[in-house]
């Protein structure tokens, strides 16, 4: 019996751009629908957000296996792997989160820029804990898993690295900050997507030591600022960063740190990224 050769992949740069372009539309398209709706503005990125990542999952299977040529998908991106290896992967990524985000505070505290006022609730951390779960692994699913693979097949392993770290600092960024602020921030989510992309060479091929070093992040911060810290108002914004400890200098210090620490992975590719 004969069997069918496996189909060679087709992997293009307009793919490439079309691909989360379309994502992009569908999320759009569903905030106006919600606001014709009558729905609050505040509320319509969350309830838009939700069918997005659903339609990101759904459809990134095809798109491996079309583009990529590879059939398990979820492997291929760092998913999915033995319980042990992610949950190891998983921690590593949260204590560096932890310990960046101890450097933003003590580097406030000793200028006398935060106050200590703890507020927490059951209902805050579970609110930080679905926050930083869904920010983490969507985005990171995107950009570490999805277009660092396909960047890395297209360009090569250190390319892809700068330019998937490129495009997540300029979709991140506030466009609407003046010149030096903007600077700050762009140069901070660079450093993050760098971090982010060594960290998923060092636990090799593995995503979730990125989402836990991106979600841990998002909820330690959300969690500080609404439950357990006041910053001063007039904090210089070059310290604390605009809304945003890692566009401040304290921010960008402890990532270039990380990034020296990281620095025997810049060399090494992952070997679970590409087919």
């Amino acid at each position: 019996m004969s069997t069918s050769a496996p189909e060679r992949p087709r992997l293009h740069w307009w793919g490439t751009v079309l691909y989360p372009a379309g994502l992009v539309a569908l999320f759009l398209g569903l905030q106006m629908l919600l606001g014709l709706l009558g729905v609050p503005a505040a509320q319509r990125a969350t309830l838009a957000a939700l069918p997005s990542v659903a339609a990101l999952l759904a459809s990134l299977p095809w798109r491996l296996q079309r583009a990529w040529g590879v059939a398990d998908a979820w492997r291929c991106l760092g998913v999915s792997g033995s319980p042990s290896a992610l949950l190891k992967a998983l921690l590593r990524g949260v204590i560096k989160a932890v310990l960046l985000l101890a450097l933003v505070l003590v580097c406030l505290q000793l200028t006398g820029d935060l106050s200590w006022q703890p507020r927490l609730t059951a209902g805050l951390l579970l609110n930080g804990l679905a926050l930083g779960l869904g920010v983490g692994f969507a985005e990171e699913v995107l950009f570490r898993g999805w277009l660092l693979g396909e960047l890395q097949l297209l360009l090569g392993a250190q390319r892809a690295l700068w330019l998937q770290a490129a495009c997540f600092s300029l979709v991140h960024t506030r466009f609407n900050l003046p010149p030096l602020l903007l600077l700050g921030l762009l140069l901070g989510l660079l450093l993050l997507g760098l971090a982010l992309g060594l960290q998923r060479r060092a636990d090799h091929g593995l995503i979730w030591g990125a989402i836990g070093l991106h979600g841990g992040l998002v909820a330690g911060w959300f969690v500080l600022v609404q439950g357990v810290v006041l910053i001063d108002a007039d904090a210089p914004v070059w310290l604390t960063g605009p809304d945003n400890p890692i566009g401040g200098i304290e921010g960008l210090v402890g990532l270039a740190l990380l990034l020296v620490v990281r620095r025997p992975w810049w060399n090494t590719a992952s070997s679970t990224s590409a087919p």
